[in-house]
């Protein structure tokens, strides 16, 4: 009875497979068909507030876009490919929302194809600005400086095509730092700053190369050059002048830091306070500067307690905030450590760093587990130390982590031997 049962259940799951085997064709048949219906739509779209709803609407649905995009992309890579430069524009952007730069790349081009068709420069020069976005991204830095070497070679003096070749020039400059070729890159950019001596934003980027090649003083001068630059702009209106300049003068306070020039750097966060005197990230700065160096302690503190302050009245004032975002910013808590840490206050010391730990993303790096390890250390928690600077060493990522790294592997070996000669003692 039981083996009659048996067999008849196996004999209805091989009819049922047989069945789902031939349904999955006609299936995946009918699937394809409106993935090309849908895809072919796209073709439909006119108007910029359109083509911008239907790119957000792709990207909110991430697993639908990305078997429209790998259905559109085998239809763009046919004998005729079907797109028009909407549809294809929409395709792109969706593609690059999901990091799809393959993808991405193969509509832009799309793009540009049949912007040269209909001779419009503005499609044109927003297809090659996707392209060269999508290399760069990609980190295909040859193809990038080929697609930069098309521009340039681009007939017509319209304004959009100027434009474009402006992009291009300054993504030659980015991609040959990026590259390690940081003297071919700074050339080019004094080449650009002697055509077009106008345009501050060459100098702007300049003094990126120069700080990303680590090349502070240098950095440092060109920045408070272009903060005298940025004022002259007669396209620019005061507002927006001056957020820049403060952009560049906050950068201005890092780099004299880096180069260990204290006075500057605390005078440079000065400004920026009379400026703007609650600004969280302006406190905290300055706060632990001070208390890295030292220096007015208490006042330190005062700053520190205040950027957290101001922090939390801002995240009160998000309507937009997720209740897992709406948490003290480990920076700050890491700063606050640190001033107490200076003052002999280990046990709250030890809290904030604690805290600040908790973070799994702006918490977990090697300064805050170094400055936890010296607290531990201080207060006489010497295996409490030596697991933080352990774990200062496992989350290295950043170059500056990486320096951070090094000091504390030494401070590391310290500890474990004084641990192993006071386990010999005992």
């Amino acid at each position: 009875m039981h083996k009659r049962a048996g067999w008849h259940s196996i004999r209805l799951l091989v009819a049922a497979l047989a069945l789902v085997c031939f349904l999955l064709p006609s299936q995946a048949a009918d699937n394809n068909s409106a993935l090309k219906k849908r895809a072919l739509a796209l073709n439909e779209l006119t108007g910029n507030l359109p083509i911008e709803g239907e790119i957000q609407r792709l990207k909110a649905d991430k697993k639908a876009t990305k078997d429209l995009l790998h259905t559109a992309r085998e239809m763009a890579q046919g004998a005729n490919q079907p797109f028009n430069y909407n549809a294809a524009y929409v395709l792109a952007r969706a593609a690059e929302e999901l990091r799809d730069f393959d993808t991405s790349g193969v509509f832009y081009h799309i793009c540009i194809s049949e912007a040269k068709k209909v001779k419009s420069s503005h499609e044109l020069s927003l297809g090659y600005a996707g392209v060269l976005e999508v290399l760069y991204d990609a980190k295909k830095y040859d193809k990038a400086l080929e697609v930069c070497r098309e521009i340039l070679e681009l007939k017509g003096s319209g304004q959009y095509v100027r434009n474009l070749k402006t992009i291009a020039h300054k993504l030659q400059i980015q991609t040959l730092a990026k590259q390690g070729k940081i003297k071919d890159a700074l050339k080019l950019a004094d080449n650009q700053l002697a055509a077009t001596p106008d345009d501050w934003t060459f100098l702007e980027l300049k003094a990126v190369v120069l700080h990303d090649a680590g090349r502070d003083a240098e950095a440092a001068k060109t920045y408070e050059q272009l903060m005298e630059r940025i004022p002259k702009d007669p396209n620019l209106d005061k507002d927006t002048q001056d957020v820049l300049v403060a952009r560049c003068r906050y950068i201005l306070s890092g780099l004299y830091i880096d180069l260990d020039n204290v006075e500057q750097a605390v005078k440079q966060l000065k400004i920026l306070l009379e400026q703007r005197p609650n600004d969280p990230t302006y406190n905290n700065d300055l706060g632990y500067i001070w208390a890295d160096h030292n220096m007015n302690l208490a006042e330190a503190e005062r700053m520190i307690r205040k950027a957290l302050t101001e922090d939390r009245k801002r995240r009160r004032k998000d309507p937009d905030l997720m209740p897992i975002d709406d948490h003290d910013n480990a920076a700050y808590l890491d700063s606050l450590g640190w001033v107490l840490f200076k003052e002999h206050k280990y046990d709250e010391a030890i809290k904030n760093l604690v805290q600040a730990t908790a973070d799994q993303t702006e918490g977990q790096s090697s300064e805050i587990y170094d400055h936890l390890g010296e607290v531990y250390m201080a207060d006489g928690k010497r295996s409490e130390a030596i697991a933080a600077w352990k774990k200062a060493i496992q989350v290295a990522k950043t170059k500056r982590d990486q320096k951070i790294k090094a000091r504390v592997e030494k401070k590391l070996k310290q500890a474990e031997q004084a641990k192993v000669s006071a386990s010999k003692q005992d």
